[in-house]
Formats: structure tokens, sequence, C-alpha cells
């Protein structure tokens, strides 16, 4: 009887081990794109800028607001942040989609979706989504360009 009860126990610890696990967002990696993008705003000369990263489940996993960013871009950002975590496009091809037929599919009517540039999912190669990350405070080409840079910064740790 015991001797089965081990087997059982072994057969389902070998069980739960072979489980795939699913890549998540760190607060490490969190920083490193937090960092890279905060490093090219100052480095551009762009205007202060906030920094909103989430999570796949839409939380909120690291904010930073720069020295002298506007208030009101708080929100905006996270808005961008919160809108990419849950899709695997930019908020920008979000707009392009709302407005590539006429009348427009109305994604710009969905209450908490941002659908202008700052907004970047964050993806493995392998294509598993792991947040997003929002921009808010220098121009959405800015913006956009500034999260870019900090995905870039962990480009290493989606393969």
């Amino acid at each position: 009887m015991r001797f089965g009860i081990l087997v059982f126990s072994l057969l389902c610890a070998q069980a739960i081990f072979a489980l795939d696990t699913k890549p998540y967002l760190t607060l490490e990696m969190a920083t490193k794109i937090a960092d890279a993008c905060e490093a090219k705003a100052q480095a551009e000369g762009w205007q202060q800028v906030n920094i909103a990263i989430y999570d796949d489940g839409g939380n909120l996993k690291l904010f930073r607001r720069q020295d002298g960013a506007y208030l009101h871009s708080i929100k905006i950002a996270k808005l961008k942040g919160h809108t990419a975590s849950g899709m695997p496009r930019s908020t920008r091809k979000l707009g392009e989609i709302n407005y590539s037929k006429d009348p427009p599919y109305g994604i710009d009517n969905v209450p908490g979706f941002v659908i202008f540039p700052g907004g970047l999912p964050i993806l493995t190669a392998a294509g598993d989504q792991l947040g997003g990350i929002g921009v808010s405070g220098a121009t959405g080409d800015q913006d956009e360009a500034c999260g870019q840079a900090g995905l870039d910064a962990i480009a290493d740790l989606l393969k």
C-alpha cells in the first residue's frame, strides 16, 4: 500500500513539473524598460514623460513620472499602458484599425481604451503577451519611440 502511494505521489509530482510555465513580466524587466525609456526622452531633449507599465492581467507593475511631466499625462500614460497590456498591438495600430472604414468600428467608444500613439504591448519572440507600456507627455510619436526604446532594452529577455 505504501509503495502504491509513493508511486502515485511521484507520478503526480512529475505531471505537475511537466506543465509549461508562461513567461511573465518581472519588476526587474519593468525597471529596465522604464530606465531606457526615461534615458531616451532625456537624450532626445523631449518633454518630460510619464511611464506606466502593466502586466498581462492589466495590473500596474511600475509607474514613473519624470520631474516636470504634465500632471494630466499620468492618466493618459496609464490608459495607454492598460490598453496595450490586453492587446497584441500598439494603441496606434488600434486607431488605424478603428478608422480603416467609414463609419469607424467604434473602438474609440470603448471606455478606458486609447487609440492614439504611445502604448505598446510587451510580447515575447514567441508571441506571448507579458503586458504593456504606456508613455505620455511628449508628442505621440515621441511617446511611442520612448516606449520602443524601453522594449528594445529587454529584447534579450523576450527571446
